[in-house]
């Protein structure tokens, strides 16, 4: 059983300025026991920013060191949570990120491997040690991209949290800072949300969100906390684009396409999924989905939603698809009506066709007009002459009319022209 007892070591580190915690001595018990190493875990702690740097030390001398391999075993639980981290380092140390925690419990241990066959020779007994921050005020944080260039997040105020304190919210990306361009506040004047628009999202580069609570009282700078996001996990794409239905064999086949995004846009990277009434839904991988058709008395509709799955997890669904209905007049009917009638005109004409072909029905139509005999010809003519004539006549008949001058000689000539008795 490990025995642990406190030693006062003044551990001067140049970088961390770590203070002396605890010291423990190895565990014995085991038959492969090396009684001649006595080790000692000093565990020591600094805190930087939203950051607390743990690092220990043992007394383990250089040519000790050069002769087994040394490990350590880290466990660490943040307060008010259940999953407790346990990593394997070579390093003497770890830096652990608080994020909206007030604090965790910590501890470490050593062991001792032989180089050659990496059989454990032994290890030590843990040692341990609480970190309490500063009281966090903030809770439920949850940030979200839409749209591409869109950021919105939103926490809850804790009810202990004082009265006069306020929250305020930024972030940097890409080596630039952003402030919050609207907050989003409750009844009580509080900031409970930040809305920022018009930022060019790297997908490889880290958010570092900063939510600062100050105190209006006075005029100190309040308390930072940090927690940074990959901006594919954190991105809520929109519905997928021009969704469709087609009727292929007597089966329903849904079409979509992918949204814009700010990562790759390549289709295994997608995970779709579709709600058709009256029917479960269903994960999808690819673009489209197919199901038999089965007339229902319902009005049937489908919809899609999509997110990241494959190339980069990621929780967040787009909101549903506008529904396109299925089994109504406006499509499957509809389609079914205007499959059947255009068959039917195809096969109509090509019965035409094939009657006018059979009864010579083309050649009748399009049979030139023939061209006038001589006789009929030297018929037209006089008798377009002839006509001509009496039209002469009747001018000269209306124009003596209109003078208004009746001579009886002229008249009597004029018939006496008509008739050929004038020479006599």
């Amino acid at each position: 059983m490990a025995r642990v007892r406190v030693i006062p070591v003044m551990l001067i580190l140049s970088f961390f300025q770590c203070k002396t915690l605890f010291s423990t001595s190895l565990a014995s018990g085991q038959r492969d026991v090396v009684d001649a190493l006595v080790l000692h875990n000093i565990l020591g702690i600094t805190k930087h920013e939203s950051r607390v740097i743990l690092c220990w030390n043992n007394n383990l001398t250089k040519e000790e060191t050069e002769k087994y391999t040394v490990k350590y075993i880290l466990s660490y639980k943040f307060f008010n949570t259940t999953h407790e981290r346990k990593e394997r380092l070579q390093e003497k140390k770890k830096i652990i990120r608080l994020e909206l925690h007030s604090g965790f419990h910590a501890k470490v241990k050593t062991q001792l491997f032989a180089k050659d066959t990496e059989d454990i020779i032994k290890e030590s007994g843990w040692t341990e040690f609480t970190y309490k921050a500063p009281p966090v005020y903030i809770q439920n944080l949850s940030c979200i991209i839409y749209n591409i260039s869109f950021f919105n997040c939103t926490w809850h105020i804790k009810t202990e949290a004082p009265e006069d304190i306020q929250m305020f919210c930024s972030l940097r990306h890409v080596g630039k800072d952003f402030e919050c361009q609207q907050y989003i506040q409750n009844a009580r004047k509080k900031n409970i949300g930040c809305l920022m628009k018009e930022i060019s999202f790297q997908p490889s580069r880290k958010i570092n969100l900063n939510l600062t609570v100050r105190d209006l009282r006075n005029s100190s700078g309040g308390v930072s906390y940090y927690k940074a996001f990959t901006p594919q996990t954190i991105e809520k794409l929109n519905p997928p684009i021009n969704v469709s239905v087609s009727l292929e064999n007597r089966s329903i086949k849904i079409h979509w396409k992918p949204p814009p995004t700010i990562g790759s846009a390549s289709s295994k990277c997608f995970l779709y999924q579709v709600k058709i009434t009256d029917r479960k839904i269903v994960d999808v991988t690819s673009e489209k989905y197919k199901y038999p058709f089965h007339k229902s008395a319902n009005k049937c509709a489908a919809q899609v939603r999509v997110k990241k799955e494959i190339c980069m997890r990621n929780k967040i669904w787009s909101e549903w698809s506008e529904p396109v209905f299925i089994h109504d007049e406006n499509t499957v009917d509809v389609m079914v009506l205007s499959l059947t009638l255009f068959c039917v005109l195809i096969f109509l004409g090509g019965l035409l066709i094939c009657a006018c072909r059979r009864y010579r029905c083309l050649e009748v139509i399009t049979m030139p007009v023939p061209h006038p005999s001589d006789n009929t010809k030297t018929w037209l003519a006089a008798d377009e002459t002839h006509h001509q004539k009496q039209m002469s006549m009747q001018m000269e008949m209306n124009s003596e009319v209109t003078m208004g001058i009746p001579d009886e000689n002229v008249q009597q000539q004029k018939c006496l022209k008509e008739s050929g008795l004038e020479d006599l």
